[in-house]
């Protein structure tokens, strides 16, 4: 497929390689957020206003976000990855001889018709999906269409073949027994807000994500990921992954859940492991995700608003009996399932867990939520990672108040399960913080980029910056 650009794309990762390790002494914010963020685009934008409540929130930002005392070193990341190639959604499919008709969502794509009715379903609701496609050659087939198409764009987010290990940065080392003769290519999708085919209309800019992804799925590098860590040493690791497992068989699903909590058992005591999350269709799998020890092995949580509630619906948790969100995503609810995730499934005097972290994100605002007396600054790490997610978005360096606008709700209630607070947003005081049981929770709006020029590799860079500036406790 000759399509890539080169280093210029070589900055992104998205949360990533099959066996990689990030090797710098003090690991400056640069490094780390290069994992998962593309190369900035386009000249700097001029200072925030102070008139505009988006200059007002900007500013507040800038004041309130600082680095931790102890930050870290090294940093180990496992075990998903893959070349993207990003492209317009409508243009491919209108190239693929694809004409609009009725959404329907399908859990796995078996043709290129499954392929148009599920990302038509969800370019309707502006909402971020993952697929898995079955068919190894209609999927070849597809990618190669893509490949060739005018302006597609390729991303990195390994099992490392030739391409990928190519355009890795230096800092970046891949350990042999992780390079594999061929790369595993993801397709995504993009659409713009407003953007039309037929009677759709887009909400929101988003993405659609697909693949015939086969050793991310059966996470072939896991075992030599968490063998590397010994020599390696690192102070934080980072996985994704489990939800490519939804196109294996349910025994082998089983069989490596099993081995997958084996392996993260396995990493030294001490070392905190973020586990990212993606979209899933198995309820199956991501209840046994949650209740079969995956979520007490890991130390912190980043997910979506889409993952969120399908988490909750999987494990019966609260609010499981909605459909789908209405809209933006209710605080009070959000806020709910997060305490009762680390409430059921969380560190406590009675349970041993490691799980103290959870950083939610959604396209308006974002929450970390952390049982008390294990983070510490995670008031600047929400913060940050809502201001990277304006910053990603417009490809800019720094938030640029003319191309944002601030869309999150301006009261909310912060819980329905029990007597929440109503909160009043303020951007000269953009952080909100309240207390439940033990539990501290840190909210905070988003800067929705108007126009955006990505969409791809948000919720990596969220979570990215959010850890970047997260301290956690020596006791640990």
């Amino acid at each position: 497929m000759a399509l890539w650009r080169g280093s210029a794309y070589a900055g992104f990762l998205a949360l990533a390689v099959g066996c990689v390790f990030l090797l710098e002494p003090e690991l400056p914010g640069s490094a780390l957020r290069s994992l998962w963020s593309s190369l900035c685009l386009g000249p700097a934008p001029a200072p925030p206003g102070p008139v505009s409540p988006e200059g007002r929130l900007a500013a507040a930002w800038d004041a309130l976000i600082v680095r931790p005392v102890r930050r870290w070193r090294r940093v180990a990341v496992g075990v998903n990855a893959c070349v993207d190639v990003v492209l317009s959604g409508v243009k491919l499919l209108q190239a693929l001889g694809l004409s609009p008709g009725n959404g329907k969502d399908h859990s796995v794509l078996h043709s290129r018709n499954d392929l148009e009715e599920t990302f038509i379903h969800f370019m309707g609701k502006g909402a971020a999906a993952e697929r898995f496609f079955s068919d190894k050659e209609t999927f070849h087939d597809i990618a190669q269409v893509a490949s060739e198409f005018p302006g597609a764009q390729v991303l990195l987010c390994g099992p490392v073949g030739p391409k990928l290990h190519e355009l890795l940065d230096d800092n970046v080392f891949v350990p042999p027994e992780s390079l594999q003769e061929v790369d595993e290519f993801h397709l995504i999708l993009e659409y713009q807000a407003g953007e039309e085919w037929g009677q759709l209309k887009a909400p929101h800019a988003n993405r659609f994500i697909f693949s015939h992804d086969l050793s991310n799925g059966a996470m072939n590098m896991l075992e030599v990921f968490v063998s590397s860590l010994e020599e390696f040493q690192p102070d934080l690791v980072v996985l994704s992954g489990l939800h490519m497992m939804e196109g294996q068989s349910k025994e082998l699903q089983r069989k490596r859940l099993l081995e997958v909590v084996t392996s993260i058992s396995d990493i030294p005591t001490g070392i905190p492991v973020h586990l990212e999350l993606a979209s899933m269709t198995n309820r199956e799998l991501m209840s046994s995700i949650v209740h079969q020890q995956v979520f007490p092995a890991v130390t912190s949580l980043g997910l979506n608003e889409q993952e969120l509630l399908f988490l909750t619906q999987s494990a019966s948790g609260p609010h499981s009996s909605l459909s789908s969100w209405n809209g933006v995503p209710d605080v009070g609810m959000v806020s709910d399932i997060l305490f009762w995730i680390l409430k059921e499934h969380g560190r406590s005097k009675s349970r041993a867990s490691d799980l103290t972290r959870i950083h939610f994100h959604t396209l308006v605002y974002h929450i970390l939520a952390t049982v008390d007396g294990h983070w510490a600054n995670q008031l600047a790490a929400v913060a940050a990672g809502a201001r990277v997610a304006g910053t990603q978005a417009c490809a800019t360096e720094t938030i640029d108040t003319s191309r944002v606008s601030l869309r999150a709700p301006q009261e909310f209630m912060t819980s329905h399960s029990e007597a929440g607070s109503r909160i009043v947003l303020n951007p000269n005081k953009p952080v909100v913080e309240w207390h439940r049981e033990g539990i501290s929770f840190h909210f905070t709006p988003v800067l929705v980029c108007k126009d955006p020029i990505r969409t791809v590799g948000l919720g990596d860079a969220i979570s990215a910056e959010g850890l970047f500036y997260s301290e956690v406790h020596p006791h640990y």
